[in-house]
Formats: structure tokens, C-alpha cells, sequence
């Protein structure tokens, strides 16, 4: 290595960017110099020369000495406080004595927020319990107790009269009552974060404007009119024409007074920057794109538009103020009826009641990165180096949040994301769990074979995980599957992040393990969004799509000799836990396979059991193929019954009566 590659290595070491990783067959990789530079300039650092490296290198140790506006600690622990001298003294945001002393500064056992002053020394403190609230502590059972069940539910794919094509948190607020009453103490949702008003075209739940509002397109609308009932009539949610009929028939209820309730003045008051900057994104977005046919995204409008403190920002916002108080309203109408939704999950006598899905990014060209652009990857998206599902890498066209930027606005971002995730929910899940602790980036427009592994500052990061947990009441899981950093797994447990266990990858060698090896601090579940239903994988569905999407003949027959080794071993696996009985169906008999895998979960060790609504009816088809757009239709379909006929199915009725009594103490 000559000595420009050396220093170069040292700036990627500050900077927290992995010079080297192992991939998944075990194999070391060095990321070529090339694509270091490429991820590093997109940072916004110089690595052009040895002289701009060197400058660098300083200018990131110096970040790193200062001061941060917060640091994060654990209850009853010693802080390290970069210059503290003498006396200091130590006071509670919310209620509580301020703590005095001398010295060192010895955190208090209470957790929660709390400004310390020490001469010039002011900074932001956030003390973290041990654990986050646990799904015992939610269970009000013993370590050992009872194990709780959920559903899992793609909001979108709910139907009840009069929705006008897609599902919306009014149908949401009766089905929590229809699953209650099966028993469950969940029910986990698709993300409800903010999407695009201007262009409901882009629907993603997991590409979405922002991760700290809702998506307004959830709002239960009134008047409904032909296009509403044509919509309704469809097997597949029509985004689009949803959208522009939904915010139609919302933005008539506005106009006609609808923001004249005081209780919409005062939330939007308490609601803030955040809000408001929302506010007047969806606005501006409307304006610079749909009507002046500017560009989609806000890094090329005109220079005065490309960031929220800006004059000509303030000036837009007050001259077009009925156009951004309609989406301040819009948020404020889907906030209510989420709520709504978890008040009712709790009053049916849910333990949990909600548990909300945390995407890992936005899209850059969305309200959020606009908004917190100092706290955001802008010109990085992310994504997954090669492994044995993509050889090529995955690239998931969003962006994250940089974690110097955080560092520098005291977590502000990840604060308010975590909080608002929360307030309207008994859990939460986080996906790709893996990005508390580092991410795969891509400079935009290169492959994604050509990214490197970003360190987060996860010991930060699971603290306020941690703290905003406990003030909420909130549980946590955590999307832990791929390629986990050595030790992480056993952190998450230990700050009492349950892990996801799914059927498919719940193995040892060729065999798949019995349930009650199953990991106990984790959720399990037949499937997940991303995969193969139960009666989908059975009868290879998912091995036609892939050679339906370029596969080839070669690939589909190994995959169909391959597939046909493991019904055996999934089989055998239900019959030796009691899961099922008699000879292994055929191919095409997929509903004898559902019952059993569905009790093989239910039997699961996890303190959870989670159950995806498409797995309980027998559905073939998974809501979403990676790496597809428009060749499949993701986030689309549709439930066929209404809900509260949904679990009044005979044989879903069946599969949740016996998940209820295998999941009782």
C-alpha cells in the first residue's frame, strides 16, 4: 500500500467508513480506493489529494472533540464530558430535582432528558434505562409467562364500504377489534409515513417523503362519489387516482370550515418546526413541479428553494399560507384517526395494540431530507453489498441519516422519527435493524457492488432507542435478518430489542429447527412482506415469478429440485413438533401446509408470535417482490372480504383459535 492509499484508509477511519468487510460466504473484501473516494466526496470530504486528506483527517478530529448540543449516557453511569471542570449541576427536563456536583458527573438512575451546565459548558443530556419496555413489561406477566401473538397487516389491502379504494385508518380502528377479538394482543401494520401529495404515482411505504409524518392518503374521506365506488369495486389499489380523488373530497372538507376547530390550531402549534416544514415542502413540491413543471426533486428548483431556512421559503409560506395550513390540517386529520386506531386496539383489550414498521430511509427528493438536510446522506443512497440472494449488490434507491450530521443537531432527526413512531402505537418495528450500526452506501448513479459499509454511532443511537422506548411504552423489534455485524445480535438483546425468527430461515444444515429451540427474546413468524406466503412457497410461486422476471431455465429447475428437498424437511419438521399429521401433501394441496405452519410458529419459543393476515386466509401471493417496480403489483392488492368478515372465515377462524391456545400459559 503506497503512502496515499495509507492515508487514505486513515481519513475512511475517521470518517467511519469500512476500508474492508467479509461478505456472506465468509470472504474478506477490500473496497477499492476508487469507490472510497466516491462515498467520501458525497459525504462532503476532500480526498482529491494528501494535502485535502490531510486537511480532512484534522478537520473530523476536531468535530470529534467538540462538544456535541447532546450526549447520551446510561442511567447511573459516569459521563464523559469533554472539558468539565469544577461544579456542575444537572436539571430535569420534566419533572424532578436538579442534581449538584463536583467533578466527575455521575448520571442519575432515572432515565429521561436533562440540561447540564457547568461554567461554559451547556449541553443536552439523554440518560438511557437498561432495556427498552418489554413485551413482558406489556404482558404485565413474569419472565417465563405467557407468550402473546399478533397479526401482521398491510393497511393498504383493508377494505370497508365506502373507502374509496384503498384502506384507511377507519377500517384499521375496526379491524383491531375484529383481531382482538380472536385474542391478539398486535397487530402490526405497513408504514403509514408521508408520501408525496403532488405524486401519489410514487406509493413505496418504504420510499416515502418522511418518516416523522403520516400518510394522508389513510385519511377515512367522506363524500364519496362515482370514481370513489369504482375505485372501491378494484381488485388492486389504484395509487394514482386514489390519490387525486382522495385529497379532492379532503380538500372540499377544508374549504368548508374544516380547519376552523381550535383543536387543530393547538396541535398545530405543539407540532412546530416539524410540521410545518412538512407543510410547506408538500406545498412548494406542489408548486415548483406540478404547476410550473420544474424538477421533481428539491436539489435542483431554484437555488432559494433548496432548503427550509431560505427567504424565498418564508415568502412562499406566508403568500400561499390556505395551501400550506390544508396539509398541516391533512396531517393533523390522519394523526386523530391513528390514534384513534390505538385507542381502539387497547379498549378491545389488546396488551399491545399497534406495532408500527420503521423503514430504514426516505426518498433524498422528500420532506425530510429537504428539511434536515445537515442530518441526511444527500447524494448516497442505500442499500445491501452482494450476498447470496444478490449477487450484484442491492441498491434500494433512498437515503438514511448521516450519523456525524445527527451528532452535530443533537439526534434531532432520530428523536423526533422514534417519537412520532411511537406516540400512536404500543410497538414499533425497525427495519434492517442492521442500520443502528452501519449501512451499505452508494454514491447515486453507480452499482451497488460499488458501496461501502458506513459506521453509525450505535451506542447513541440504542440508547435514545432505548429512553424513547420507556416514555412511550413502547416494544421494539428489530429486522435482524441478513448479514448481522459480529455482537450485534447479542446487544440488541441485551437493550431488549426482540429479533425476528421466520420459518423459512429458522434452519441447522438441511434440517429446520424444532420451535422450542426457537430464539425466546424474538417474534417469530411464517413469513414476511418481502417473502413468500406459506402457500405460495409451497407450491413454488415465487421460483415462477423469478423466472417470469429473467430467470433462467437452468436457475428455475435448480431451484425447483432444491425447493422440492426442503418440503420434506419442512414436513418432517411439522410432524416431529405435533404441528401436523399423516403423509406430505402434494404440490398443489397447499392448505393442509398453512394449518401446519401456522401452528409450527404458533409453538414457537418467542415471546411473540406474529402472523401475516395473508398466511391466515392462505393467500398465494406476497405483498411485495424485491427488486421489482411495475413488474409486479407491489403494495397493491387488496383484501376480498370487508373487515369483520376477514377473521370470520371458517378456516382462518380455525388457524387463530389454535394459535390462541397453543400461545396460552
Amino acid at each position: 500500500m503506497n503512502e496515499c492509499d495509507t492515508m487514505l484508509h486513515q481519513l475512511c477511519d475517521r470518517a467511519g467508513l469500512s476500508t474492508r468487510w467479509v461478505d456472506a460466504f465468509g470472504q474478506p473484501q477490500q473496497v477499492e480506493p476508487s469507490a472510497l473516494k466516491r462515498v467520501l466526496g458525497a459525504l462532503g470530504i476532500d480526498a482529491g489529494s494528501e494535502a485535502a486528506m490531510r486537511d480532512a483527517i484534522e478537520a473530523l478530529r476536531r468535530e470529534d472533540e467538540t462538544l456535541p448540543p447532546l450526549l447520551t449516557g446510561d442511567a447511573g453511569s459516569v459521563l464523559d464530558v469533554p472539558g468539565l471542570q469544577g461544579s456542575w449541576t444537572l436539571t430535569p427536563e420534566e419533572d424532578g430535582e436538579t442534581a449538584r456536583g463536583n467533578g466527575a458527573l455521575r448520571l442519575p438512575e432515572r432515565p429521561g432528558y436533562y440540561r447540564l451546565e457547568a461554567g461554559p459548558i451547556s449541553t443536552r443530556v439523554a440518560v438511557a434505562p437498561e432495556r427498552c419496555f418489554t413485551l413482558s413489561d406489556a404482558m404485565g406477566a413474569a419472565p417465563g409467562g405467557g407468550r402473546a401473538w399478533g397479526l401482521a397487516q398491510q393497511l393498504y389491502a383493508l377494505r370497508r364500504p365506502g373507502d374509496g379504494g384503498v384502506g384507511d385508518f377507519a377500517a384499521l380502528r375496526d379491524f383491531v377489534v375484529e383481531a382482538a377479538g380472536q385474542g391478539a394482543a398486535s397487530v402490526s401494520i405497513s408504514p403509514v409515513h408521508a408520501q408525496f401529495s403532488a405524486d401519489p404515482d410514487r406509493f413505496s411505504p418504504y420510499a416515502p417523503s418522511s418518516r416523522i409524518m403520516l400518510n394522508v392518503l389513510h385519511i377515512a374521506a367522506g363524500d364519496p362519489g362515482d370514481e370513489a365506488a369504482r375505485l372501491e369495486a378494484l381488485d388492486l389499489v389504484d395509487w394514482p387516482a386514489v390519490g387525486r380523488d382522495r385529497l379532492q373530497r379532503l380538500r372540499r372538507t377544508f374549504e368548508s370550515g374544516g380547519d376552523q376547530d381550535p383543536l387543530f390550531a393547538e396541535w398545530r402549534a405543539a407540532e412546530g418546526d416539524k410540521l410545518e416544514s412538512h407543510a410547506v415542502f408538500e406545498a412548494l413540491h406542489a408548486q415548483l413541479w406540478r404547476e410550473e413543471d420544474l424538477s421533481w426533486h428539491w436539489r435542483d428548483w431554484p437555488e432559494d428553494y433548496r432548503a427550509p431556512g431560505n427567504q424565498a421559503v418564508r415568502d412562499f409560506a406566508a403568500t400561499h399560507a390556505p395551501e400550506v395550513s390544508f396539509h398541516a390540517w391533512l396531517q393533523w386529520r390522519a394523526d386523530r384517526e391513528l390514534a384513534a386506531a390505538q385507542s381502539a386496539a387497547r379498549d378491545a383489550g389488546m396488551s399491545i395494540g399497534l406495532i408500527a414498521d420503521l423503514a430504514v430511509g426516505t426518498d433524498s427528493g422528500g420532506s425530510h431530507c429537504w428539511s434536515r438536510q445537515d442530518e441526511s446522506l444527500v447524494g448516497l443512497t442505500v442499500g445491501a453489498p452482494p450476498d447470496l440472494l444478490q449477487k450484484n449488490g442491492q441498491n434500494w434507491g433512498i437515503t438514511a441519516f448521516s450519523g456525524r450530521g445527527l451528532r452535530r443537531n443533537g439526534f434531532r432527526a432520530f428523536i423526533e422519527m422514534l417519537s412520532g413512531a411511537m406516540r400512536h402505537a404500543g410497538g414499533v418495528r425497525i427495519d434492517h435493524a442492521m442500520g443502528l450500526n452501519r449501512l451499505w452506501v452508494v454514491p447515486e448513479g453507480v452499482s451497488a457492488s460499488a458501496g461501502a459499509f458506513l459506521q453509525l454511532p450505535e451506542a447513541d443511537l440504542l440508547r435514545l432507542l432505548k429512553l424513547e422506548s420507556v416514555r412511550n411504552r413502547a416494544v421494539v423489534l428489530g429486522e435482524d435478518l441478513g448479514t448481522v455485524p459480529e455482537g450485534f445480535g447479542e446487544r440488541l438483546e441485551r437493550a431488549g430489542i426482540d429479533g425476528m425468527r421466520v420459518l423459512w430461515f429458522e434452519k441447522a444444515g438441511n434440517s429446520f429447527k424444532p420451535p422450542a429451540s426457537w430464539t425466546r427474546q424474538a417474534s417469530a413468524m411464517t413469513s414476511t412482506h418481502d417473502l413468500p406466503t406459506v402457500a405460495g412457497w409451497w407450491k413454488g410461486i415465487d421460483i415462477a415469478h423469478r423466472r417470469a422476471l429473467g430467470g433462467t431455465e437452468k436457475e428455475e429447475a435448480e431451484a425447483l429440485d432444491q425447493r422440492a428437498q426442503e418440503r420434506e424437511q419442512l414436513w418432517s419438521a411439522f410432524l416431529e413438533a405435533g404441528a401436523a399429521q399423516g403423509a406430505m401433501p402434494a404440490v398443489w394441496d397447499a392448505i393442509p401446509v398453512v394449518d401446519a405452519a401456522v401452528s409450527q410458529v404458533a409453538r414457537a419459543d418467542c415471546e411473540l408470535a406474529v402472523l401475516p393476515i395473508e398466511d391466515v386466509l392462505g393467500l398465494e401471493e406476497q405483498p411485495n417482490i424485491p427488486g421489482t417496480v411495475d413488474e409486479h403489483p407491489n403494495w397493491r392488492r387488496r383484501l376480498h372480504a370487508p373487515v369483520g368478515a376477514v377473521l370470520a372465515d371458517e378456516r382462518a377462524a380455525l388457524r387463530l383459535r389454535v394459535v390462541d391456545q397453543l400461545r396460552r400459559p
